[in-house]
């Protein structure tokens, strides 16, 4: 970690066809090889599949699935006097938003249905009826907080 100055923060343009920021973040994370193009085209596609399975407007589907799974704590580990502690800490509102990405897609990816659209489509899906393994992802690191909380002292 820089001692300096911290990275500034570039500023991401919206994507061509909701004109949503947090859409075009996703993609980006979503995008292998460069390939945002592909990327886009998948994710327009698991939206129509949104829009025709849950009948409601697919981007709030998608902020509340977002929403859903974001991680309030986490725990990190801090070496104090030769003993490792697993310290709860607050997760900041741009982590979570990371944490949320990355988990749905990983999750999605893990998938048994057969396409990426549908994986997506349905992990979204799952997470905005706050069921699902992206769920079950932020559950497990908020218990893992809750155990740690004698160790909260720690902090960073």
């Amino acid at each position: 970690m820089s001692r300096r100055k911290s990275a500034q923060k570039r500023d991401i343009a919206p994507d061509p066809k909701f004109h949503e920021k947090d859409v075009s973040k996703f993609v980006n994370r979503m995008m292998l090889d460069g390939k945002k193009s592909l990327a886009e085209k998948r994710f327009y596609q698991a939206m129509e599949i949104i829009k025709n399975k849950v009948k409601e407007d697919p981007i709030k589907v998608f902020k509340e699935a977002i929403e859903n799974v974001k991680p309030k704590v986490e725990v990190k580990t801090k070496r104090v006097g030769g003993a490792n502690y697993q310290v709860p800490l607050e997760v900041t509102p741009g982590r979570q938003q990371t944490l949320a990405y990355r988990w749905i897609i990983n999750f999605a990816r893990k998938r048994n249905e057969r396409t990426i659209e549908e994986k997506m489509a349905n992990e979204l899906i799952d997470a905005y009826n706050n069921e699902g393994a992206s769920i079950k992802k932020r559950e497990e690191v908020w218990r893992m907080a809750e155990a740690n909380k004698a160790f909260a002292h720690f902090r960073m």
